[in-house]
């Protein structure tokens, strides 16, 4: 009887331990799957809906992005390999909508505008690194 539920418990931590390890997936400068050796980037499972987070090989978040059905739709950032914010934007059904800023390095804003289904609209301001 004990051994039993030993070998019960051993099997039901196996499963919970296979379960929750996901595979890093590799990616190339494109985010194409790759190689491990070929890689640029990377980021942890397969997953097409929620946040998915990427990262440079460096373990430094590279892009946190949303997902919808395997379609972007949401939050959209993405990072310099020191870790400082270089996009702010958000996609709708896979294009990019509303406000986005890109920054320079040392966190100033390069440009801000708007986008309506994947096209800018409006006007758009871009600044000089020093200003």
């Amino acid at each position: 009887m004990k051994s039993s539920a030993l070998v019960l418990g051993v099997i039901v931590i196996f499963l919970m331990s296979s379960f929750t390890k996901q595979e890093t997936v590799w990616l190339d400068k494109n985010l194409k799957e790759t190689s491990q050796t070929k890689a640029v980037y990377y980021k942890i499972g397969k997953k097409s809906n929620g946040i998915v987070t990427f990262y440079y090989k460096n373990k430094s978040t590279f892009r946190e992005t949303f997902f919808v059905d395997g379609k972007l739709d949401g939050k959209f950032n993405e990072y310099y390999d020191s870790g400082n914010l270089k996009v702010d934007g958000k996609y709708k059904n896979g294009a990019k909508d509303g406000n986005w800023k890109s920054y320079y390095k040392n966190g100033k804003i390069k440009s801000k505008g708007r986008y309506k289904d994947g096209e800018k609209v409006g006007i758009w301001k871009f600044f000089y690194k020093n200003d």
